[in-house]
């Protein structure tokens, strides 16, 4: 538990207090938010944003590297190979990321990486991944990750290895693969108004904490688990280490917010949403959540889909458009609603899918039991 909250705390700490350094080390190196065309040239709420210091995901991926191993390290907790592998896919993604926030700034264009280039590394992050979370067994014989298709738990049905071992390493890489692009591209998406990413990742990071907490509490080797609940019991590798690495991200997110917030001083760009998409995937896989993860994230599916609507809409249609404008975030500017309005609104959207996901997760438990 002292490392738990050292972790947050640290975390914290260092985007709550030093994210003012950053902001004017970017604006000296000139990393400014280049504005896109044509929806954010036609918006001017968007046109005045333009020159915002940008990239800041850089700054709360590097609070919660520190946080967690300062952390777990002063409160006399490890670092497990579960917390390194969310920090894999945060910095990987972010990394991708990264050098498409580099590629716009550098060339002042709101293109960076082509949408395939963007995939392929997203890809080349997730594939390591899925193969460190089928190794490091413990003295149980539990990996970070299991080869079966999980909701509440991994489901006996659905083993990707059921199929023989090269067929079930080729779908379950692609599964993880495909979770990685979704949910990395879903968050990027998602970030297209001041802190409303930033705010709904701390809804769903902090739900996953309390999920893996609960697993931590219900693990099938513990010692204190009551008889009556070892049918409901998890075994999930590293629960403690999940839930402080999560504790950890989500302290570096509320630091962040507060210079993210609207009117924000900084933005995260695609380093910042495609690491918080990384978290996500990689808390889904590791606490054996992964089709849950609809609805404990479920506020990150909105954006996507409305791009997936609007697309399909304008093509079945021959040129009609459902939205004013996608994702549906810019639709409700086009309709009139101050962007802190939707900004707030999204964030309570988060908040009611985190608790109803989490609320699910504990009735899967009592079911169980």
């Amino acid at each position: 538990m002292r490392s738990l909250l050292a972790a947050a705390t640290i975390s914290l700490a260092f985007t709550l207090f030093l994210t003012p350094l950053f902001i004017r080390l970017f604006q000296r190196i000139g990393w400014g938010q280049v504005i896109r065309t044509p929806e954010d040239v036609n918006n001017p709420s968007h046109h005045a944003k333009r020159g915002t210091p940008t990239m800041g995901g850089i700054v709360f991926i590097l609070g919660t590297v520190v946080g967690y191993f300062v952390g777990t390290l002063t409160g006399g907790t490890a670092p497990t190979i579960s917390g390194m592998l969310v920090l894999w896919m945060m910095v990987g993604l972010g990394a991708v990321g990264f050098i498409d926030d580099y590629m716009k700034v550098r060339q002042q264009r709101s293109l960076g990486l082509s949408g395939w280039r963007k995939i392929v590394g997203q890809i080349a992050v997730a594939v390591p991944f899925g193969i460190m979370a089928l190794s490091f067994p413990n003295a149980y014989g539990e990996t970070p990750g299991s080869p079966y298709i999980s909701f509440f738990r991994d489901i006996p049905t659905l083993s990707f290895m059921a199929l023989g071992a090269v067929a079930g390493w080729i779908l379950y890489l692609a599964w993880i693969s495909f979770m990685s692009v979704a949910w990395s591209n879903a968050s990027n998406l998602t970030d297209g108004l001041d802190g409303l990413a930033t705010g709904a990742g701390i809804f769903t990071i902090s739900a996953y904490s309390l999920v893996t907490f609960w697993q931590l509490q219900q693990r099938c080797h513990s010692t204190a688990l009551a008889a009556e609940y070892t049918s409901g019991c998890y075994d999930t590798r590293d629960p403690m280490g999940l839930t402080i690495v999560a504790a950890s991200f989500v302290g570096a997110l509320v630091g962040f917010l507060w210079w993210n917030a609207p009117k924000a001083k900084i933005f995260m760009g695609d380093v910042g949403s495609m690491a918080i998409g990384g978290v996500v995937v990689a808390m889904a896989v590791l606490s054996r959540t992964q089709i849950l993860a609809v609805i404990i994230a479920g506020v990150f599916i909105i954006a996507p889909a409305s791009v997936i609507l609007q697309r399909a809409y304008f093509k079945a249609t021959g040129g009609k458009r459902l939205f004013l404008m996608s994702p549906f975030h810019h639709h409700l500017e086009m309709r009139g609603w101050p962007e802190i309005t939707i900004v707030v609104r999204m964030w309570i959207i988060a908040g009611m899918l985190a608790v109803f996901g989490v609320g699910l997760f504990y009735v899967g438990w009592l079911a169980a039991v």
